[in-house]
């Protein structure tokens, strides 16, 4: 099965100019290949670089070396060193980012925020309308929280509203930081199951999770990221 993302030698470096411009090796010689269908979990002690590692896939830091190609449209695009509108494109159409945290405009009603992926798709609005609300009344979101702002709302719900969010549409690759971090068990379960209907469909999943019963239940293989005890000064 051909890949839906390729990595090669892939480095990251971070330079500290507060702290005598000590620069901090945190990602060396990082390679695999994706599959559709797949989970792949990031394995490796806190401060590894496992969450500095989906950054960098998404195109938030500029890695110092390596390849990124993501298929998008048909064709591998390199996304290290791709133009802006590119990378927005791979992001609007193939490559999704679950977070920890929920950012939105403020105002903008919880059902909004969750419905926004679908609309820019151009899903029509009472289908994305009734998506969305089956989506937060299975993450057990109540009804009467669903005009209001999730700014308001507690770290869980606001969790699940990103997951609501996030799995409106099909994402052909997904990028997963601590899922069910905040999650009891009957909505992580929840969670679960929305992460394998999309393997079902063909997601490509890679993953961050320190919950051992999330790990078992979506990961297919693991990538150990070793953490780096190396810095020099500039």
């Amino acid at each position: 099965m051909n890949p839906v993302m390729q990595v090669r030698d892939l480095g990251k470096t971070f330079s500290l100019h507060h702290q005598n411009g000590v620069v901090l090796d945190v990602l060396r010689a990082i390679d695999f290949d994706l599959a559709p269908g797949e989970c792949l979990l990031l394995h490796g002690q806190s401060g590894a670089g496992k969450s500095t590692l989906l950054r960098t896939l998404y195109g938030n830091y500029l890695p110092m070396q390596g390849s990124i190609s993501v298929l998008h449209m048909g064709g591998m695009v390199e996304m290290v060193g791709a133009e802006p509108r590119q990378t927005l494109a791979v992001r609007r159409g193939t490559l999704g980012y679950v977070s920890q945290f929920l950012r939105v405009i403020p105002r903008v009603s919880c059902l909004n925020v969750v419905m926004e992926p679908a609309l820019a798709r151009g899903m029509p609005r009472d289908s994305a309308c009734d998506k969305a609300a089956a989506l937060l009344a299975s993450l057990h979101i109540p009804e009467r929280l669903w005009s209001l702002s999730p700014t308001t709302f507690s770290g869980g719900e606001q969790q699940r509203i990103n997951i609501a969010r996030s799995f409106m549409v099909h994402w052909p690759i997904m990028l997963l930081d601590e899922p069910t971090a905040s999650l009891d068990a009957l909505n992580r379960q929840v969670v679960l199951e929305l992460i394998e209907k999309a393997k079902a469909e063909g997601s490509a999943l890679i993953a961050i999770s320190h919950d051992e019963t999330t790990r078992a239940a979506i990961a297919d293989r693991s990538l150990n990221i070793a953490a780096e005890d190396l810095c020099h000064a500039n």
